[in-house]
């Protein structure tokens, strides 16, 4: 898996998520949640806002609530990561329009992200990020 990260912070970072959560092999879901955190800066400086290290869990309101800002492209991975854990859904959890808005490097996460889920399920792999 360590040639799927954008860069060493990336890695780096995932590695702490998954530490402090007690991730499992091959528990994908979550996986593919921290893969996305840990590669945007806004979602990784928030994360607590976004998941719960304490319960492991996702928590759905930082979408709704002012407590904590997101932009679109943050708020459209996190819904993202959200329906990769445990398929949460809202109104806006549409693929085509969380794909749309994002930039290269985020939507080559969200690409990962989603391969990487599935890993688990099929045979794919993830890309290698060259060039990252």
């Amino acid at each position: 898996m360590n040639s799927i990260f954008t860069d060493n912070t990336h890695r780096t970072r995932y590695d702490k998520l998954a530490s402090v959560s007690g991730l499992r092999d091959c528990d994908w879901e979550k996986m593919a949640l921290f893969y996305i955190i840990s590669g945007n800066e806004d979602l990784y400086v928030k994360k607590k806002a976004i998941y719960d290290f304490f319960d492991n869990s996702i928590m759905p309101e930082c979408l709704t609530t002012d407590k904590v800002d997101f932009c679109s492209s943050s708020k459209a991975l996190i819904r993202l990561g959200f329906n990769l854990y445990n398929g949460y859904f809202d109104l806006e959890t549409n693929l085509l329009y969380l794909l749309c808005g994002l930039d290269s490097k985020n939507l080559f996460i969200a690409y990962q992200a989603i391969l990487l889920r599935f890993q688990g399920r099929h045979r794919y792999l993830a890309l290698a990020c060259h060039g990252g």
